[in-house]
């Protein structure tokens, strides 16, 4: 097992602090880069992620070439505020329209490589709200440094909001610690050493998520380093550190249901892998309770693991991105 990964493919977003040798590296290797922001309901954070990347990595320093929101269907004023500060907006379902639509953070990602220009793909989470561009640059930087790398994951402290309202200084990533890591370290210990699996802030090049399965919902990331890894290795992978990031955080119940679409996903990986054998089918319901009215109820919600086959096998994508007689 190569153990020497950390140490090798692992930097600070302060290694690529100089944006002008990164907008150099961009056009010398002709390329265009295009941040995702995909949403649901994030009117309190958009505005301000939208005008920092615009006014830091598109006027002062031209690292980016659009920024794009795909939203599931927010009913706030999402939408419309992300139009108001200058991204291109799309709702999920009127991308491929004729796709059955599925709500998810994985669809919007899946359907979004249909709409961005970019030969590299910045994906960001839409509600940090200690947003700065290191966000994104720092996940740019590794891509444009080294030849060998083609996808970047960020790593962080996760302050986590208290029921009073103050920020403990650590306590985020509660899904990883109990369910992520304790299952890379029994199957693919080499995988340990990416310190945030889950980490909804990453970047690649289109021509590896072109070629990889996006379920739907919170399993997507998981699928995506067990996906790379199978097909490229841990070498074509880096993590950037990029110091803290404060989200708003998720009770425990639905930290559940995300452990739930995660351990399926993983399963199922381990299935398609030939890994393992499963003699029965995988349920598809979450099963929890709650007390209604001093009576214990299930609390019984349908995750089926929906998953979208690698975008390049749809016709369309290849007309628009591979047409017959492009240069490779």
């Amino acid at each position: 097992m190569n153990r020497t990964w950390i140490k090798t493919n692992t930097f600070h977003h302060k290694d690529f602090c100089d944006l002008n040798h990164l907008v150099a590296l961009k056009r010398r290797k002709g390329l265009k880069i295009s941040l995702c922001l995909p949403t649901l309901n994030e009117e309190k954070t958009i505005a301000k992620e939208i005008v920092i990347f615009k006014s830091e990595l598109m006027s002062r320093h031209p690292l980016l070439d659009e920024i794009v929101v795909v939203d599931s269907g927010s009913t706030d004023d999402t939408r419309d505020i992300a139009r108001t500060y200058g991204a291109d907006v799309y709702r999920a379902a009127d991308i491929l329209p004729h796709l059955p639509p599925y709500t998810g953070k994985g669809e919007n990602l899946w359907r979004a490589l249909y709409v961005t220009q970019g030969d590299i793909i910045v994906y960001l989470d839409a509600d940090i709200k200690n947003i700065h561009h290191r966000f994104a640059y720092g996940l740019i930087g590794p891509l444009l440094v080294n030849d060998h790398i083609k996808y970047t994951k960020a790593f962080y402290d996760r302050p986590i909001a208290s029921v009073d309202k103050t920020i403990r200084p650590t306590g985020g990533g509660r899904v990883t610690e109990l369910v992520i890591r304790p299952l890379f370290s029994l199957f693919f210990p080499e995988l340990t050493q990416i310190l945030q699996p889950l980490s909804g802030e990453y970047a690649g090049f289109r021509e590896v998520f072109e070629q990889l399965p996006f379920p739907i919902g919170y399993g997507v990331e998981t699928s995506m380093i067990l996906d790379i890894y199978e097909k490229w290795g841990l070498d074509i992978m880096a993590q950037v550190d990029l110091e803290k990031r404060i989200h708003r955080n998720q009770d425990t119940k639905a930290l559940g249901k995300m452990a739930f679409a995660i351990l399926k996903t993983f399963i199922n990986r381990k299935i398609s892998l030939g890994m393992i054998d499963l003699k029965e089918e995988l349920h598809d319901e979450m099963i929890q309770y709650r007390l209604v009215k001093g009576a214990i109820e299930p609390d019984i919600v349908q995750i089926k693991g929906v998953e979208r086959p690698p975008i390049i096998e749809l016709p369309e994508y290849r007309a628009k991105y591979h047409p017959p007689g492009a240069a490779r």
